[in-house]
């Protein structure tokens, strides 16, 4: 197993059942559910000097998946050019989230997540199964998706590992 392929595995290994979809609206709806119920001071906490806040880990959610839809949409259309990488660190320096609302970053996300949801679930088993290259490493749509899951739950666990404990409700 290549490096790449232990990291991505490590995600793939959070999604809790072989139906990624449905497991893609579950970790939407747990992730919706913990971002309205705060408050909008307590949205722009971070756990310890120099991690982001709950606003900025919102928007690197959606940040995220817009791009991974983006491969996976390029990939499912036979596009075989290959794809760079990003840097999630810069995306988060550079993004606005802190300067948002916290009801807009939460309608994007949602509005995002059904997205892709559409999008997935109207996919042929054939174009689910189409590969391409991002970052040097090529993937399958299919694996994109069960990214996204993945991702949102890994970023999940760490909200409710890290942030709520320390938050006062």
């Amino acid at each position: 197993m290549t490096e790449f392929e232990k990291y991505i595995q490590r995600y793939l290994n959070l999604i809790p059942s072989k139906n990624w979809l449905e497991e893609m609206k579950i970790v939407c709806n747990q992730t919706l559910e913990i971002y309205q119920s705060l408050t909008e001071e307590q949205s722009n906490f971070a756990y310890a000097e120099g991690k982001w806040t709950l606003k900025t880990l919102l928007e690197h959610l959606t940040d995220v998946e817009k791009i991974f839809h983006y491969r996976a949409l390029r990939f499912a259309r036979k596009d075989q050019t290959e794809l760079v990488g990003f840097d999630e660190n810069q995306y988060a320096e550079n993004g606005t989230a802190n300067q948002q609302e916290l009801s807009t970053l939460i309608e994007e996300f949602h509005l995002n997540r059904l997205l892709s949801l559409v999008f997935f679930s109207k996919l042929t088993s054939e174009q689910l199964a189409q590969k391409g290259k991002a970052n040097g490493n090529e993937l399958s749509v299919e694996i994109i998706g069960k990214l996204i899951a993945g991702h949102n739950i890994h970023h999940l666990n760490i909200i409710k590992e890290r942030y709520l404990p320390n938050l006062k409700f």
